[in-house]
């Protein structure tokens, strides 16, 4: 339990931005096993690259691993 108004504030913020960055990388996990599967089409795959490309921009992964995944992707 928060002692202060400051470290309330700050627990109710953390919540949203976890429960947003939950389903961020959700959908990630999601779209890279859509773009891996054997029948994957190349829209799977750009839109696997835009879903890193925002999550990065985000903040919610860092930009050396969305370069790392969509490196990965492209091989």
């Amino acid at each position: 339990m928060a002692n202060t108004k400051s470290a309330a504030k700050r627990a109710r913020q953390t919540e949203r931005r976890a429960l947003r960055n939950r389903s961020v990388l959700s959908r990630l996990r999601t779209l890279s096993k859509r773009a891996s599967a054997a029948d994957a089409q190349p829209a799977d795959r750009t839109a696997l690259i835009s879903a890193i490309d925002k999550a990065a921009k985000r903040g919610i992964i860092h930009r050396n691993a969305a370069n790392r995944r969509k490196a990965l992707l492209a091989k």
